[in-house]
């Protein structure tokens, strides 16, 4: 994509590219202000390119270039999902380097969190600045799971859009009609759209979610030297708020920001302000 079509699409609109590495063909959407260092996105669990917010992506976009990507067996990429965690990040490390990136900042939401702090642990080389977006660091002393009613919603064969209210955003009045808007923007983008993602693969992430469980990240939080920007809801019934300050006391060049009424789902109710605190984050000198 040229310089000048980069920059004029947006996320409802920019065409899906392609890129074969290592028998893998990634789709990815990449446009914004053309920078020398890109904002790449690791998305959750059971999400694909199309499941970023077009209002929060569209803004980072106005300052910087943003690389949105499907991981191997999702969504509209080949190969097969990883059954660990680490063998996700080493997918994000393989498409960064197809693309001929020297250095990125990377945004971890959720299950990408983990796979971003994979990356910055494993690659420091690169990775210039990191943002964990309603994610933890894995089970150690101190952290909390979700109660195992959110998961019965969570691993749902498919989930209707109560269903994401109710994982992803509070339930006042304000952040349910948050989410009801969020909703609507994901609708928006007509063409092109990535599939659900294949039971399989489902399931092949949960094993990687129950893996981490004993193999996580979390002895090695402190190693992690880059800038990270810690934020999420102040009432994360998925990934519990209480681990991300848990993260951001163990991470040292760490600083944290927590959402009033808002859940796992905060930086889709408040895709501007998110939007805006990133930008000063990853301009920050």
């Amino acid at each position: 994509m040229n310089a000048v079509k980069q920059s004029r699409a947006t996320a409802e609109t920019v065409e899906t590219s392609y890129i074969e590495a290592d028998g893998i063909r990634f789709a990815y959407r990449t446009f914004g202000k053309q920078t020398d260092v890109p904002l790449v996105f690791c998305q959750r669990f059971r999400g694909t390119m199309d499941d970023w917010d077009p209002a929060f992506v569209n803004a980072l976009a106005k300052e910087r270039t943003v690389i949105l990507f499907d991981s191997a067996g999702v969504g509209l990429s080949s190969g097969e999902v990883a059954e660990s965690f680490y063998g996700t990040g080493k997918f994000a490390v393989t498409f960064i380097e197809a693309l001929g990136l020297k250095q990125v900042d990377l945004i971890g939401f959720s299950m990408g969190g983990y796979v971003a702090q994979i990356v910055t642990l494993n690659r420091p080389d690169l990775v210039r600045r990191l943002i964990l977006a309603g994610t933890g660091g894995g089970t150690g002393e101190g952290t909390q799971s979700g109660k195992p009613e959110v998961f019965q919603v969570a691993f749902k064969p498919v989930n209707e859009p109560e269903d994401f209210l109710y994982l992803f955003f509070e339930q006042t009045e304000t952040s349910r009609a948050a989410g009801l808007d969020y909703l609507e923007r994901l609708a928006r983008r007509k063409d092109g759209r990535a599939p659900l993602v294949k039971p399989e693969s489902v399931q092949a992430q949960l094993k990687s979610a129950m893996a981490w469980g004993t193999n996580s990240t979390f002895d090695r939080l402190g190693e992690i030297k880059q800038p990270v920007l810690v934020a999420n809801g102040d009432n994360d019934i998925m990934i519990p708020t209480i681990n991300s300050y848990i993260v951001s006391q163990r991470i040292p060049n760490a600083q944290l920001i927590i959402y009033p009424d808002s859940g796992h789902g905060f930086l889709f109710q408040y895709p501007d302000l998110f939007a805006e605190h990133v930008s000063m984050f990853l301009n920050r000198d």
